[in-house]
């Protein structure tokens, strides 16, 4: 900083009778030692603006969005995010709160919130922070887990549990008839894994079912993905690839109901038919005897 008079002097222009110098070349010789002088003092490298506190809050935060992305990155395909993830998202949520609500020991000592989180327009922590919140969100993680988000429901590992068998099943049945049957045909499959297949479908039904009762108290009705992504995949192998038909343990009263419904407007005009018939037939009637009694009565009188 001692430098700065002589780069002011150096850049100032030359008094009347003064000789010219070449003051680029002395600016630029004058900058350079300032900045080396600079950097000597570490200004660049280090941050003086974040109490070592705050720095090591903002290295852990950086630390667990690397390790929440890469968790991310790595079960999304096929999805697993809520069940391989949530301790790192419940992790970077605490060292976030901790950068919140920190504040430093001394009176002189700087807010690590206001230091980090809003000190430049970009706010790169806060951006981070709402990216996987919105990404959890969508998720619909908070649907797969507890209360306090330490660990999968009961009824999502229930139902992950026999995802798994159903998908066990597939795989032994298929070494079994790939060696005499045509790929085309899988019948083993849909015979010895339909009652699997029919638990776990009437199962994801009853957690629709379920979460749908408990969205009127403003969650959302949509299962956490790495249900919906289960199934999915399930009913693609069951319905697409295996061609079997979706069990259906009231078939008998729904084509009952069906049948009694197509048949109604058939009874309705066949009864509209006859009673109009009858309805004319005893309109016609009386005309016939008034004729016949007319006939007798002129019979009579000309006889």
């Amino acid at each position: 900083l001692s430098l700065l008079p002589a780069l002011a002097l150096a850049l100032r222009p030359a008094a009347a009778g003064e000789p010219r110098r070449p003051l680029a070349l002395e600016a630029l010789g004058e900058a350079g030692e300032l900045a080396e002088e600079l950097w000597g003092a570490g200004l660049p490298g280090d941050l003086p603006e974040l109490e070592p506190e705050c720095r090591q809050l903002l290295a852990a935060f950086a630390e667990g969005s690397a390790a929440l992305t890469g968790c991310l990155g790595r079960r999304a395909r096929p999805v697993r995010l809520c069940q391989a993830c949530h301790r790192h998202y419940r992790l970077l949520l605490a060292q976030y709160g901790n950068i919140a609500r920190a504040v430093g020991n001394s009176s002189e000592s700087h807010n690590c919130a206001k230091s980090i989180l809003t000190s430049d327009r970009l706010q790169i922590v806060v951006a981070l922070s709402e990216f996987f919140n919105e990404t959890w969100e969508a998720a619909n993680c908070a649907n797969c887990l507890k209360n306090n988000s330490e660990g999968l429901s009961n009824s999502t590992v229930e139902f992950l549990d026999l995802f798994n068998k159903s998908l066990t099943c597939f795989e032994h049945n298929l070494q079994g008839e790939t060696v005499y049957l045509s790929p085309n045909n899988y019948t083993e499959v849909c015979k010895n894994c339909n009652e699997t297949y029919r638990m776990l479908n009437d199962l994801y039904n009853n957690l629709q079912r379920m979460n749908r009762q408990g969205g009127e108290s403003g969650h959302s009705a949509h299962l956490c993905i790495d249900v919906e992504d289960a199934m999915n995949i399930t009913r693609k192998l069951w319905s697409r690839t295996f061609n079997c038909s979706v069990p259906c343990s009231d078939t008998v009263p729904v084509i009952a109901v069906s049948s009694f419904i197509l048949f109604l407007p058939i009874v309705f005009y066949l009864s509209s038919f006859l009673h109009s018939k009858q309805k004319k037939r005893i309109l016609i009637l009386p005309k016939r005897i008034q004729s016949n009694a007319s006939l007798v009565n002129i019979q009579e009188k000309y006889s």
